[in-house]
């Protein structure tokens, strides 16, 4: 089974992290974000991955190369100028075969059983089936109205609190017959929620909507990106980890061997050939990469650590993320939010806060 990963975006929203560094690859507890989904199609029994990719994506073929590391084929299809949802998928045409596809947005963290969205999708003997997930806030997603057997009524795209009928909205993940993208113009720019669906569901084409309960964020921005390491370190979202496991709470990678005095007081995720301190406290939900070293009596809390960063002694680093090859010097502070850029320099007895 062939499936697509939309990921040629710009990763605005997550700036300055992605300044350096694609989306997709970004590190969800030091692991390529793209990865996790590639890891979750294959579960679900995809052979071959189509990732549609614009931005720096030389850096990301570098990390995935030809995707025999988990026993499948991977395809790229570089888009030379941005062609919207639709049309990037239209771009990866010359790879696709006459079965259900399923596609993917590059920025969506679940744990969505895919199969029981291919056995619906089937049943239904749709064209298309929408993974539906239920949010408090459905004004800045598209609603997807639906009657009691699913099939799509109407599609509401970021509407105001007065056109809101339902908090379903469309999650991102399709099965797709390919065949309905001989309607989408090539090379142009296409959304599929503004005119691919719309326009298929007004010639009467067969369009459902799977309700999901499962796990769900866009980890488009730097809040949400946290709030999903977060979740996972609750173990709300199954996702793989990397490491061993001690205390119930925390995984400590590869060559990493913490001064007996360490303190680990809540759920965390330790990369690999990490140092850290006598006397450090690493609290709730931090996140530190590889190559990391941390001095002596610092305490992390809600903090997420990109590689190769070092971190000097009396540090405090809380609710913040900070990319990678920075240095902190001694007695530093970082809060209230703040996302240092790579490469950052922080000096001695410096108190930052966004």
């Amino acid at each position: 089974m062939k499936a697509v990963i939309i990921a040629g975006g710009l990763g605005t929203r997550l700036r300055p992290l992605t300044c350096n560094t694609p989306k997709p690859i970004v590190p969800l507890v030091n692991i390529p974000f793209v990865v996790h989904q590639i890891e979750q199609l294959v579960q679900h029994g995809a052979d071959e991955v189509i990732l549609n990719l614009h931005y720096l994506s030389d850096d990301i073929r570098k990390v995935l190369d030809d995707g025999k590391q988990w026993g499948i084929k991977i395809h790229y299809s570089i888009e030379e100028t941005p062609l919207g949802t639709a049309g990037a998928v239209k771009n990866a045409e010359p790879y696709f075969d006459d079965g259900p596809m399923i596609i993917l947005n590059g920025d969506v963290l679940t744990d969505t059983n895919i199969s029981k969205v291919l056995k619906f999708h089937r049943e239904k003997k749709a064209r298309v089936t929408l993974t539906l997930v239920e949010v408090d806030d459905p004004t800045p997603f598209g609603l997807v109205v639906t009657g009691q057997d699913g099939r799509v009524i109407e599609f509401i795209e970021k509407p105001s609190w007065e056109r809101v009928v339902t908090h379903n909205i469309n999650a991102g993940i399709y099965v797709v017959d390919p065949a309905i993208f001989k309607k989408v113009p090539k090379g142009v720019p296409y959304s599929f929620e503004r005119e691919l669906y719309p326009s298929l569901l007004a010639a009467g084409e067969a369009i459902f909507g799977y309700l999901s309960t499962s796990y769900w964020i866009d980890i488009g921005n730097p809040e949400k990106y946290k709030e999903a390491h977060e979740a996972i370190l609750r173990g709300e979202v199954a996702v793989r980890i990397d490491g061993t496991r001690i205390n119930n709470k925390t995984w400590i990678g590869k060559n990493t061997y913490p001064d007996a005095s360490v303190k680990f007081s809540g759920a965390s995720v330790i990369g690999e050939k990490v140092k850290i301190g006598k006397g450090t406290d690493i609290k709730d939900y931090v996140v530190v990469g590889n190559n990391v070293q941390i001095g002596e009596h610092a305490v992390l809390s809600r903090t997420i650590v990109w590689e190769d960063t070092k971190i000097g002694n009396y540090v405090c680093l809380s609710d913040c993320i900070i990319g990678k090859h920075c240095v902190i010097e001694d007695e530093a502070s970082i809060s209230g939010g703040l996302v240092l850029a790579d490469r950052s320099e922080v000096k001695k007895g410096t108190r930052l806060t966004a």
